[in-house]
């Protein structure tokens, strides 16, 4: 039985552990970071794609109530009838909830439907932002219409948030920007769990020499730049293959580009756990990661370069300056501009490295930075304590 002495938190998303994305890990995070200040947490998510079926996960002190969704062919609850089979009963699912705070997750919409239930109920709304939406329709070219609808709920939500909690200092300034109360955004930052992604990973050895690629591949990081940069050098180094492990809407061009231009030597492994995720990374020459510039995201700092400096590979980025200067200013590996002959480069000097044996050599600075500046329990803790303290600010 719930201890009414307890806060009592309702967590609503439509990813949630097992997935294997930054916002999952980000909310189990925050779940775990609520639990040990003495919460009790609901966590009202979707049944994860069927990949990942099989996973189970528990987390002490947390309730994670799954409901079906609609998800597009490459898995990913994303698109307008995606998002709506998710907020439509998303609405019935919390208004009975027993909450003091309502914590809502990206997209604006369940934002909007987080903020409107919390309202009616009189309780606190705590929204979890990552990025700015509106900034993301606007660089996908949307129409003005869109545009405008986008901006509206994304104002709105954060206008009725309690608190809002920013993964960066480039992400609050764009909140700010965008209408949001600076003294109701807590930076809280952001991380990787460094317990499942670290140097003791058991390394995956498929036989040859590989560079990987983890996670969403869409509009956003476009990494068919990494298959035309591998094009380029496959030949001078046949016993090189790149993976990619995971999913999105450029997943199946991307595998018809790489049969035309690099047949036989890149692989799609599909969606895997984030501990399998993991051995993919400690295992490869290098893990690559990309942010197209201009497309609204080149504030962005991907969990994918925190996954791989916490396994202590080097990271292959490709893209906005903001994710270059952080790899070549932590000393994370290769930070390149969005181009395939400079991303060709960058695989050359990587695969000398691994050759001359300094991959492993500098594996363990990595990784100790790693640990030091974006721990995800960290940043759990901090993204708990202001949500908690967003209850005690309107005495619920």
């Amino acid at each position: 039985m719930t201890d009414p002495r307890r806060p009592r938190v309702v967590l609503a998303s439509r990813l949630f552990l097992p997935e294997v994305s930054a916002g999952a890990f980000r909310l189990g995070a925050l779940a775990r970071g609520l639990v040990s200040r003495g919460a009790d947490v609901e966590v009202v998510t979707t049944r994860p794609p069927r990949a990942l079926r099989d996973e189970t996960v528990r987390i002490p002190g947390v309730a994670i109530r799954r409901w079906p969704v609609l998800r597009d062919a490459g898995g990913n609850v994303r698109g307008y009838l995606q998002y709506l089979s998710y907020d439509g009963p998303l609405v019935f699912r919390i208004i009975g909830a027993r909450a003091d705070v309502i914590v809502a997750e990206a997209p604006p919409t369940t934002g909007l439907v987080a903020a409107v239930v919390a309202k009616l109920r009189r309780t606190p709304l705590a929204f979890y932002s990552a990025d700015v939406w509106t900034d993301g329709v606007v660089s996908m070219g949307a129409s003005k219409p869109v545009v405008t609808l986008m901006r509206l709920m994304e104002r709105a939500v954060l206008r009725a948030s309690a608190v809002i909690l920013s993964v960066s200092p480039e992400v609050t300034e764009r909140l700010v920007a965008l209408g949001a109360d600076r003294d109701r955004i807590a930076t809280i930052g952001n991380g990787i769990d460094t317990t499942v992604f670290t140097p003791d990973a058991t390394p995956k050895d498929p036989g040859r020499p590989y560079f990987v690629y983890t996670g969403t591949m869409s509009e956003w990081q476009q990494p068919d730049v990494f298959v035309k940069a591998f094009a380029r050098i496959a030949e001078a180094n046949p016993d090189v293959d790149l993976r990619f492990f995971g999913q999105g809407a450029l997943r199946d061009d991307l595998r018809a580009l790489a049969e035309r231009i690099a047949p036989g030597r890149v692989h799609f492994g599909g969606v895997v756990p984030a501990a399998e995720s993991a051995q993919w990374i400690r295992g490869a020459l290098a893990s690559m990661v990309s942010i197209v510039p201009g497309n609204g995201y080149d504030f962005a700092r991907p969990t994918k370069t925190y996954a791989a400096a916490a396994c202590g590979t080097p990271v292959l980025f490709a893209g906005a300056v903001t994710g270059r200067e952080l790899v070549a200013g932590a000393g994370l590996g290769e930070g390149v501009e969005f181009d395939e002959a400079l991303v060709a480069a960058a695989m050359e000097r990587l695969i000398a490295q691994h050759r001359a044996g300094e991959t492993d050599a500098r594996r363990a600075g990595r990784a100790a930075w790693a640990r030091e500046n974006v721990s995800l329990a960290a940043a759990g803790e901090r993204a708990a304590e202001a949500v908690l303290t967003s209850i005690e600010r309107t005495g619920k």
